[in-house]
């Protein structure tokens, strides 16, 4: 193996130890907040740009598995929001123009928003019905207030610094791991079984 490829594991290590301080300094009041606005909604449109926009349809395809009613903002065949229904949002930066405006658009149809985020004091924070701040550890989100878009077309997008964790990949990493906790906790809740979730998974594929 290269020099490179050897510190694999060490990055690999260095993620679970950054894991571990986030989740020490996690506020169990949010957490609680929006495993309950989750359980309790009428349906659940997920959303987020870029990586995040992953994430957020990985929770959505979970959610879909434990039975609940889910839709991703954006698809041809996500029907209308309405009264009722909880938007999900997935954003590092809390700051996205596209999915700030998503924001506004499910509260003025009258549902609710549940915001999954490192920036506190963003725009989409201050919307939200409930938010999760998972932290930023490295400081990305701290130094840069551009959004995904004016980040993309600059290209400071890229890895200009330090090769550990570039850009919001400790945010994403860490919003999957909540994420399929919230899914655990959730399955608790509704005393879902693993089998009745597999009969769920798509077959036409």
């Amino acid at each position: 193996m290269t020099d490179e490829a050897t510190r694999i594991p060490e990055y690999m290590q260095q993620m679970a130890v950054s894991i571990t301080k986030s989740v020490l300094s996690l506020d169990h009041s949010q957490m609680e907040n929006f495993f309950h606005e989750i359980l309790s909604a009428k349906r659940v449109y997920v959303a987020g740009a870029g990586r995040s926009g992953l994430i957020a349809k990985a929770f959505g395809l979970r959610l879909m598995h434990l039975g609940l009613t889910t839709y991703v903002v954006g698809e041809t065949i996500t029907p209308a929001f309405i009264p009722g229904d909880t938007l999900v949002m997935f954003s590092g930066s809390g700051e996205t123009h596209s999915m700030v405006s998503i924001c506004g658009t499910a509260h003025e149809l009258g549902g609710k928003v549940c915001l999954v985020t490192a920036s506190p004091d963003s725009r989409m924070s201050r919307m939200a019905d409930c938010a999760v701040n998972l932290g930023d550890l490295t400081g990305y989100y701290a130094k840069d207030k551009n959004s995904f878009e004016i980040r993309q077309l600059t290209g400071s997008y890229r890895s200009v610094t330090i090769a550990f964790a570039p850009l919001g990949t400790l945010f994403e990493t860490l919003a999957l791991v909540f994420s399929d906790a919230v899914i655990s906790a959730l399955m608790e809740a509704k005393k879902a079984k693993v089998h009745d979730m597999q009969d769920r998974i798509t077959n036409v594929e």
